[in-house]
């Protein structure tokens, strides 16, 4: 009797902590300007397509005109894949456009992306993800 209900208990708690979203996360000011736009245009280096979120990571010019990596935070690879964005959407060496939210230490070259394009095909993303 007692294994029975030990086991009625698990499973009910198993299928009632799938239904559950947990809304738990980081405040995105603390890391970034949301009052403030920049835009960089450069060679997508790399393409981290994963979770909690997705990274871009971009060589462009900074304000000086010296070219710099920028890690650009994107969201998660189950949020973007819903605005069809997969894997391979980019590709190393792709030419891209994007606007977003600057860091609040500008030596990091961080940005929360608000849309990304790329000109010779015309792709694009837009909006703001959590």
């Amino acid at each position: 009797m007692k294994r029975t209900l030990l086991f009625l208990v698990v499973a009910a708690a198993s299928v009632l902590s799938t239904q559950i979203n947990v809304y738990a996360h980081h405040s995105f000011a603390a890391t970034y300007f949301e009052d403030q736009t920049v835009t960089i245009e450069g060679k997508l280096v790399q393409f981290l397509y994963r979770n909690p979120h997705s990274f871009v990571h971009v060589e462009a010019p900074d304000d000086k005109g010296e070219m710099q990596v920028w890690a650009v935070e994107w969201g998660a690879g189950g949020q973007l894949s819903r605005d069809g964005v997969t894997r391979e959407s980019l590709k190393p060496g792709d030419h891209v456009v994007i606007k977003g939210n600057p860091g609040r230490n500008p030596d990091d070259h961080r940005i929360r992306m608000q849309s990304i394009t790329r000109p010779s095909d015309g792709w694009n993303w837009k909006g703001v993800v959590q």
